[in-house]
């Protein structure tokens, strides 16, 4: 009689064990592959789009691509891009877009198990765009922290098209579809929150070291130019808000700004100082074509301004490099005797023959001087004339009303085009926080 041979059924003993963990592995695998990968849909919308005052309104149709996650877990936070297909409108049929003048920015909307509107930003990156064609715009791109298990879905909305320093409001004019779908799981990072312990001294501001106090103490004590020995006097650092009126509109700006002095016989030697880089170039500007000057305001015993103004750029600035404003300088002779005050007045930036103008919205003082009256000096307290200056050549405030390049009661916008400069429209230079100039 033929022995038989036993047969181990698959899946069972050692090989099945073996198998089935190589089979269940794959399948892991696989399912790895599956959970982590980006998603990318593409959502069409009607959409109204204003540009500049001037420039008729255009409805059209939007195409963005949404990329996303397809699968995360609570506490993850998601890079998110949106990618412009089309864009709704064209550039009109005025001038020649440089390249590196458009930047978009915009927000993309999230749905379902959590709520939140994504701010999204493109870089200013293009080529040139001749007048009549398409936009085409940079990738932007957004971050979401997931903070709900559940479905969240992301919508475009409505966005801007800034081309320099003009923007372009375009906004949906229909419901728009989602565009993509987070799938999230419950993770380890739910508990984890943004508000800061108020027990815990990291979150609180730090307090003014002995070294800071001292610093103030003696900035004050020299901006009250007294002690008939002292020469240099330093004004106190005040945050002045402008206001930057364009053909098209207005801009806010925000600039921390110093007033020191010299004495100089019966004369000062002003020297107006900006702390933070405040300006953001909308196109290529060569080196000397840029040139700011200031209107200080006199209170106290005289009354008036004193006309300072800074060097031309001392060299080619980069579209997108911030333009940092240079020390102003100007000779302040007083008008009267007593304790006389300097504060930033109005500011005005002269760009390849065009003037933007910046008035403040309040001022505040920066430096308080003992003055003595001097001939020909500043106003001494009457309101219609103003004050003198050894390099701007202006004499009374009657003067401030004149236009063009003696205008110092403007502040200069700027638009280049095929190299000649243009009032585009808005003030062109953003004011922006900075890095400390010195």
């Amino acid at each position: 009689m033929r022995k038989r041979r036993r047969v181990t059924p698959v899946g069972s003993g050692r090989a099945g064990a073996a198998g089935a963990a190589l089979v269940l592995g794959s399948a892991g695998v696989l399912l790895g592959l599956a959970a982590g990968p980006a998603q990318a849909a593409e959502v069409s919308f009607a959409t109204h789009c204003v540009p500049p005052a001037g420039i008729t309104p255009v409805d059209g149709t939007t195409k963005v691509e949404i990329t996303a996650p397809a699968t995360a877990k609570v506490g993850d936070t998601v890079d998110v891009v949106w990618k412009f297909v089309q864009a709704a409108s064209k550039n009109p049929d005025i001038i020649d877009l440089p390249a590196n003048s458009v930047q978009p920015s915009g927000v993309l909307k999230a749905a379902g198990a959590q709520a939140a509107a994504i701010a999204m930003q493109g870089a200013r990156e293009n080529p040139a765009i001749p007048k009549g064609g398409a936009m085409v715009l940079s990738d932007m791109k957004g971050t979401l922290k997931l903070t709900t298990p559940g479905e969240v879905t992301l919508t475009p909305d409505a966005y801007t098209v800034n081309a320099m320093s003009t923007d372009t409001k375009c906004t949906p004019t229909e419901t728009v579809q989602k565009a993509a779908t987070i799938e999230v799981s419950p993770g380890g990072g739910s508990s984890s929150t943004t508000t800061p312990d108020p027990t815990d001294s990291a979150s609180q501001p730090p307090s003014s070291s002995p070294s800071d106090t001292a610093s103030a103490s003696a900035s004050a004590s020299a901006s009250d130019g007294t002690g008939s020995d002292q020469t240099d006097f330093t004004g106190k650092e005040v945050d002045i808000p402008y206001t930057c009126q364009s053909p098209i509109g207005e801009k806010k700006a925000t600039s921390p700004i110093q007033i020191n002095a010299k004495k100089d016989g019966g004369s000062f030697d002003l020297t107006v100082q900006f702390k933070k880089s405040v300006m953001d170039s909308p196109a290529d500007i060569p080196k000397g074509s840029v040139k700011p000057s200031m209107e200080v305001v006199l209170g106290g015993a005289d009354k008036g301004t004193v006309h300072v103004e800074g060097p031309t750029n001392s060299k080619d600035i980069k579209s997108g490099d911030p333009i940092e404003i240079p020390d102003l300088t100007g000779t302040y002779k007083p008008g009267a005797d007593g304790k006389s005050t300097l504060s930033p007045g109005v500011l005005t930036i002269n760009a390849l023959g065009t003037t933007t103008t910046c008035k403040p919205d309040r001022t505040e003082v920066s430096l308080t001087l003992d003055t003595t009256q001097q001939a020909s000096g500043a106003s001494g307290g009457s309101s219609t004339s103003g004050g003198s200056s050894s390099t701007g050549g202006s004499s009374g405030a009657g003067g401030l009303a004149a236009t063009g390049s003696s205008d110092h009661g403007a502040l200069k916008a700027l638009g280049l085009v095929a190299g000649t400069a243009i009032l585009l429209g808005g003030a062109v230079f953003t004011f922006m926080p900075g890095r400390r100039t010195r």
